[in-house]
C-alpha cells in the first residue's frame, strides 16, 4: 500500500493562491466593465441576507466548471473564449480562490477571485442591488 501525501484545507488554499493575482474590489469592478465575467458563487441564501453583485452571472458552484469551459457543451453562452477574464466571488474570498484555481486547472488561465469576497466589496462601499439576479443553472 502507498502512503498518500494528504494536505490540510490551509496548505490547499495556499497553492490555490500562489502565483494568482487577486482582485480588490475596485479592480474586480474594472474588470466587470472591461469584460471581465463576474461569477457569483454564494448560496441563495447569503445572496438573500447580504444582497446580490450587480452584473454578476449566479452559478451554483457545483456546475460551475461545465458552465464556464468553452469546450463544455453544457457552457453558458458567455463562455466562449478560454483567454477570457473570470473573477469568481464568494463571501469572504476563500471559496472563490479553490473554485478560480479549479478553473485555471480547466484550462482557463485568466480565472481569478475577490480577496475578501463580497463583504470586500461591501466594505469598499461599491453598490448591491436587489434586482433580479443573473442566474444559471
Amino acid at each position: 500500500m502507498t502512503s498518500v501525501d494528504l494536505q490540510g484545507v490551509d496548505a490547499l488554499l495556499t497553492q490555490a493562491r500562489a502565483g494568482v493575482r487577486r482582485l480588490d474590489p475596485h479592480e474586480t469592478r474594472a474588470a466587470a466593465a472591461a469584460g471581465a465575467l463576474l461569477i457569483d458563487t454564494r448560496t441563495d441564501v447569503q445572496r438573500a441576507q447580504q444582497g446580490s453583485l450587480p452584473g454578476a452571472i449566479v452559478i451554483d458552484r457545483t456546475v460551475m466548471e461545465w458552465r464556464l469551459d468553452p469546450r463544455s457543451p453544457n457552457r453558458i453562452p458567455e463562455a466562449t473564449d478560454a483567454d477570457r477574464v473570470i473573477v469568481v466571488v464568494c463571501r469572504q474570498g476563500y471559496s472563490s480562490s479553490l473554485a478560480a484555481a479549479s478553473l485555471r486547472a480547466c484550462g482557463l488561465p485568466n480565472a481569478t477571485d475577490l480577496a475578501g469576497g463580497f463583504e470586500a466589496w461591501v466594505a469598499a462601499g461599491l453598490p448591491t442591488t436587489t434586482d433580479p439576479e443573473d442566474v444559471r443553472y
